[in-house]
């Protein structure tokens, strides 16, 4: 009989302190109660506690809770999605300015049954966002929106702060572990929001120990920094059921600050590395202070 595949236990630096203080609970009732979904507890993000009870930061999840795909690293549902909600773009907007945000993450599950993949959705949360809350930065990290040109254009035209749209692995692994998507097609899309506007910085996220090697992380960085992506976060691929794909290695902090020093050397503007690193951890830190009210002042004079 074949010998069942182990699997790695959790090291030390990856155990988290949980923080369910008001501030968390409150942040919390108000998600319940306007009906809003957050990628932080869909996607069963390790620093929830941090984010909500700390930093009072959210990733907001629009689009429903329901992905069109079923990739093999993410805890998020898989299913036939609701009819869209017109009206979500503006309670997210009421709670970015309950919650007094300085900068708020906009993502969404894939919506491959939309023509447009969702953008236009994602176009009227940033203008509902920047209407109620002027001064504060929006980044928003949308699905592939199935490689098509024009839904990158309609999501660009309202001018997010950051673009950011995630490589998620390798090239040798991402069918395996992507659902519908390809690693050309997301270099592809970052490098056309920089086609559309130069001035917005693009980011995008790698998850490692999967089983993929160090110089495949560094070609990955060589291919983002050819694709114009200012900005990388890289993060601890943590396996969220038993039926998602099993953690090949944990690497330790010392391996990942190397990588941000590597990183760096590459060109980039910006690099968070460590093993709890999400796409959106400290996300707040990576926005330009003048570039924040150029925006607001455009949107104020429009």
């Amino acid at each position: 009989m074949a010998k069942t595949e182990e699997y790695l236990r959790k090291p030390d630096w990856l155990k988290i302190k949980l923080n369910t203080n008001e501030s968390y609970k409150g942040l919390k009732k108000m998600m319940r109660e306007k009906n809003l979904h957050t990628v932080c507890e869909e996607a069963r993000c390790p620093n929830i506690h941090e984010c909500w009870a700390e930093r009072k930061t959210a990733t907001f999840m629009i689009l429903g809770d329901v992905c069109t795909r079923g990739c093999r690293f993410c805890a998020v549902k898989t299913g036939l999605p609701n009819e869209l909600d017109w009206q979500e773009p503006e309670r997210v907007a009421e709670s970015v300015e309950q919650m007094g945000l300085k900068h708020v993450v906009i993502t969404a599950v894939a919506r491959d049954d939309l023509k447009d993949g969702g953008a236009a959705v994602f176009a009227e949360t940033i203008r509902a966002v920047r209407r109620r809350n002027p001064f504060c930065t929006i980044e928003v990290l949308p699905a592939d929106m199935m490689g098509i040109a024009e839904n990158m254009e309609i999501l660009m035209e309202a001018r997010p702060n950051i673009l950011n749209h995630n490589i998620e692995t390798v090239r040798r692994l991402t069918p395996k572990v992507r659902a519908r998507a390809t690693y050309d097609r997301s270099l592809q899309l970052l490098q056309r929001s920089k086609e559309l506007h130069a001035d917005i910085p693009t980011k995008s996220s790698l998850m490692i120990g999967l089983g993929e090697t160090k110089e495949e992380i560094i070609e990955t960085m060589d291919d983002l920094r050819a694709h114009d992506v200012d900005i990388m976060t890289i993060g601890q691929y943590l396996q969220p059921t038993k039926k998602h794909l099993k953690v090949k290695k944990y690497y330790t902090p010392e391996e990942f600050a190397e990588l941000k020093e590597i990183a760096m050397t590459k060109g980039f503007s910006h690099c968070e590395s460590g093993p709890l690193v999400r796409s959106s951890y400290h996300a707040d830190e990576q926005v330009n202070d003048a570039q924040v009210l150029e925006e607001a002042e455009k949107y104020k004079n429009a």
